[in-house]
């Protein structure tokens, strides 16, 4: 039994309204910002907490801070 052209284009419009319907959710899960989502969660789940029971660190930073020049704010006058 052969299948008429106006059934053909009908089954054609019925895909594309469904694909058309679906779509935002299609692309929340294949699209351009799924990806980007995918790859910041893969890098968030490499990061890893330092922790240091010595202030070495602190103190690193706080020479560097104090070796620091500095300058004199001068008065502007008004």
């Amino acid at each position: 039994m052969p299948v008429s052209s106006p059934w053909i284009v009908l089954l054609a419009l019925a895909v594309a309204l469904v694909v058309a319907a679906e779509w935002p959710r299609f692309e929340q899960v294949v699209g351009t910002e799924a990806r980007r989502r995918r790859e910041r969660e893969a890098r968030k789940a490499s990061l890893r907490v330092i922790t240091s029971d010595d202030d070495d660190f602190v103190r690193s930073v706080q020479a560097d801070l104090e070796s620091l020049p500095t300058i004199e704010e001068r008065e502007t006058p008004r």
